[in-house]
């Protein structure tokens, strides 16, 4: 129990660092496709942020760790097969340059497995709908329009300006947005994995099922763990958030910042898991569409779409599918392995990347 119990909470840590790099380009893409930052700079201070976040609010962890599944009949096996259902999905994404959502991945993981376990009484279809499914579909929508009104007055605004200053403004204004955008991702983020390791203690016998907060070691563990993927980078996404969906000046890239930070700030504090992937994603298609909207890449954002609405499905698959490999002799202890070996995997593709991933997007200062 008690080694089973250690290889949940490190498989948790890993899938938070995952989390991290996976959702690096929520906070940074625009910035950097605008030049606003060098990318460096960029994941070093997200990466503070994302770790400061994670300790202004526990809602969205125990929306997670009771809203989801019956946490009395969740066992550490069926924890172990869904972390390893969202992180493997969570590669396989980031690999292809997908801005998909970390946050569906780890509640369809968990739901499956615990589906496998325990037939579909298990889940509480009741917190799915209301938490999860209606915000995480609100949010893009809410992101799209919020940010296409902020345009549409930053237009006003500046319709009498010369662009370069403009420009220059709106470069140092989206330092502070760019930063709001990743202190909100720790305070959405982040609380999931310590939802995640919270309901691994419960099953354990570690915490009780009507916990009020997560032990402080869960939450230092998870804000740094955070903060390390983010320092990390999915270049990948980067890429494909800043520069492939839509072409972006500093104006548009501040307002689908400070839309989407407006968002995530809220949710989090309603206790709502909602997709920071899905809300700046669809913060940036609003501010791209602003201006006129043949300057969104819709075939691109066509493929992010269908990334979505996999997501959910693909990573319960898979973590049903690790929870049946957890049942044979020794079963945990194979899916573990099988854990650090795409890990390893994902670490040399990583390593494999040209530098030129890293090169800056977007015109000239």
């Amino acid at each position: 129990m008690e080694l089973t119990l250690l290889a949940v909470v490190a498989v948790a840590l890993f899938f938070d660092f995952t989390n991290g790099f996976h959702d690096t380009a929520n906070a940074i893409a625009t910035s950097v496709s605008t030049r606003a930052v060098s990318p460096r700079v960029a994941v070093a201070g997200a990466a503070i942020l994302n770790f400061l976040g994670a300790f202004v609010s526990i809602e969205v962890a125990a929306t997670v760790a009771k809203g989801i599944v019956e946490a009395q009949v969740v066992t550490l096996d069926v924890v172990l097969a869904g972390l390893v259902g969202a992180i493997t999905w969570d590669l396989i994404t980031w690999y292809y340059g997908l801005p998909t959502s970390s946050s569906h991945a780890l509640i369809g993981g968990v739901a499956g497995a615990a589906v496998a376990a325990a037939g579909l009484d298990v889940l509480k279809s009741d917190g799915i709908v209301q938490k999860v499914l209606i915000p995480s579909l609100a949010a893009p929508i809410f992101g799209f329009v919020g940010a296409a009104l902020l345009m549409l007055l930053i237009f006003w605004i500046i319709r009498r300006r010369a662009p370069t200053p403009v420009n220059r403004v709106f470069r140092r204004l989206q330092l502070v947005s760019a930063g709001f955008v990743a202190f909100t991702h720790g305070t959405n983020d982040a609380q999931k994995t310590m939802g995640i390791i919270a309901l691994a203690l419960v099953a354990s016998g570690h915490l009780p099922p009507d916990f009020e907060r997560p032990p402080l070691w869960v939450i230092v563990s998870a804000a740094i763990a955070m903060g390390a993927g983010t320092y990390a980078g999915g270049w990948r996404i980067i890429r494909t958030l800043g520069q492939r969906v839509a072409k972006l000046e500093p104006p548009q890239g501040f307002a689908a910042e400070t839309a989407c930070a407006s968002i995530l700030w809220f949710t989090a504090q309603s206790g709502l898991p909602v997709s920071t992937t899905h809300t700046i994603s669809g913060s940036v298609l609003g501010a791209g569409a602003s201006r006129r909207v043949s300057a969104v890449r819709w075939g691109v954002a066509g493929n992010i779409l269908v990334a979505w609405i996999l997501t959910i499905p693909a990573a319960a698959a898979i973590g049903a599918a690790a929870e049946l490999l957890t049942r044979v002799p020794a079963g945990s202890a194979v899916v573990f392995a099988l854990m650090v070996a795409i890990a390893t995997m994902a670490f040399v593709a990583r390593r494999q990347q040209t530098r030129a991933t890293l090169a800056p997007v977007g015109p000239p200062p």
